[in-house]
């Protein structure tokens, strides 16, 4: 049973930091693609950030330069470090993991970032 497991969200002041981390359960995080995601209120789930096993990251434009996915394969851990945070970052952060040569992607609970002004 694969389980996903966030941390490290919470409230800060425009122009700071943060890192998320999920930690990875029931799989090796090293042979599968994984990712960010994030939901603001309303909205719909859109990509932040994603690593692929090969680590070929991908990320969306509104955070490309400010935001930085990794991955720790000893720790089985994924990252996110959010610097240069913004109001409009402000959502519940999810972490994925697809299964590499399946069609299954598990999510994690999320994480909520609160970015004031």
């Amino acid at each position: 049973q694969v389980q996903l497991v966030e941390s490290g969200g919470g409230l800060v002041q425009a122009g700071g930091s943060l890192r998320l981390s999920c930690a990875a359960s029931g799989t090796i995080v090293s042979i599968n693609a994984m990712g960010w995601y994030r939901q603001a209120p309303g909205k719909q789930r859109d990509l932040v950030a994603t690593i692929t096993s090969g680590r070929i990251t991908k990320y969306a434009d509104s955070v490309k330069g400010r935001f930085t996915i990794s991955r720790d394969n000893a720790k089985n851990t994924l990252y996110l470090q959010m610097n240069s945070l913004k109001p409009e970052d402000t959502a519940v952060y999810y972490c994925s993991l697809g299964v590499t040569g399946t069609p299954y992607v598990y999510w994690g609970q999320g994480t909520q970032v609160t970015v004031s002004s």
